[in-house]
């Protein structure tokens, strides 16, 4: 591909950027806009194509300044958390971008979910809905959040390096951002401000099935499943559940209770079908509007004495 062409790839996606902006509700509301599903499917759009996406890559920077293009429409504040992480294809730079949003008290309520795709040489890998539904619905609920009188702060935190360059299984390639977070969180002495992580991956799939994860903290998984079900999607947030390794662990295993909002139900996962046309608004759209009726509860949750 010549400089010229991804140039112009870059600038339309930017154009996007600011023409979905454009129609946001950054200022303040008592009743903050629904989180929209159309919206969302135009941010998979954009990042999609970018190409593939794995750490270190051009198109992971091209993700991050749409990311950062995005809030600054919005008027959400970003910064950028950059590391370089030991892996078994050797050192690769990676970084996690985090949006706040800030609330009434100092302490946060992360989102979360990962940007990159996973690295693969024998085929075009571009991830729609691993990873790119996981970054659209951050995107849109930044727009949903901003417009609402939040009591935590809200971080959305955009991270990297969750997929294996290798082998999942082989040592620590995994999760690369999640850990790097946790750890800094931890020589900052900032981990105590933490006070609940939700994680979205795979939410995109059209035939959207969330299974509660076992390792999540159960109050969390509660509270976002009996949501789901009073808004009549128990359909779609259903009683069997499954236990996965994803980036809420990090979290969990410092004593920072999680939730992974997790589809693996998903054909296409980790091949060349795994397409735009394979993501469903609609889903996206069930997930974000489950995430922000449940939000109250969950900050309500937390000011008591048995959060953690």
């Amino acid at each position: 591909m010549t400089d010229s062409s991804i140039g112009s790839r870059i600038a339309s996606a930017l154009a996007l950027a600011a023409a979905v902006a454009a129609c946001a509700q950054p200022a303040f509301s008592a009743d903050p806009p629904a989180f929209d599903g159309g919206r969302a499917l135009e941010h998979v759009r954009a990042v999609v194509g970018f190409g593939p996406r794995p750490p270190g890559s051009a198109a992971a920077e091209d993700t991050r300044r749409y990311i950062k293009a995005q809030m600054a429409a919005i008027g959400v504040q970003v910064s950028e958390q950059a590391f370089e992480a030991k892996t078994p294809i050797g050192l690769v730079k990676m970084v996690n971008v985090r949006a706040a949003i800030p609330g009434a008290r100092p302490e946060r309520i992360i989102l979360a979910g990962h940007y990159d795709t996973k690295l693969f040489r024998e085929f075009r890998f571009v991830g729609a809905n691993d990873a790119g539904s996981s970054t659209a619905l951050l995107i849109e609920m930044a727009r949903v959040l901003k417009a609402r009188k939040n009591p935590w702060t809200i971080e959305l935190l955009f991270i990297d390096g969750e997929e294996a360059f290798v082998d999942w299984y082989l040592g620590d390639d995994n999760r690369y951002g999640s850990r790097h977070y946790v750890q800094e969180a931890k020589r900052a002495g900032d981990l105590a401000r933490v006070k609940a992580m939700i994680l979205v991956d795979m939410i995109g799939d059209r035939d959207l099935v969330i299974k509660r994860e076992t390792t999540s903290t159960a109050w969390l998984t509660d509270v976002i499943w009996s949501t789901a079900k009073a808004l009549g999607h128990g359909s779609t947030f259903v009683a069997e559940s499954f236990a996965v390794e994803d980036d809420h662990i990090p979290f969990l295993n410092a004593g920072v209770p999680a939730v992974d909002i997790i589809d693996l139900e998903y054909p296409p996962w980790h091949t060349a079908e795994d397409t735009l046309d394979k993501v469903s608004a609609r889903s996206m759209e069930v997930v974000g509007r489950v995430l922000t009726a449940a939000l109250p509860k969950i900050e309500s949750r937390l000011l008591g004495p048995t959060a953690r």
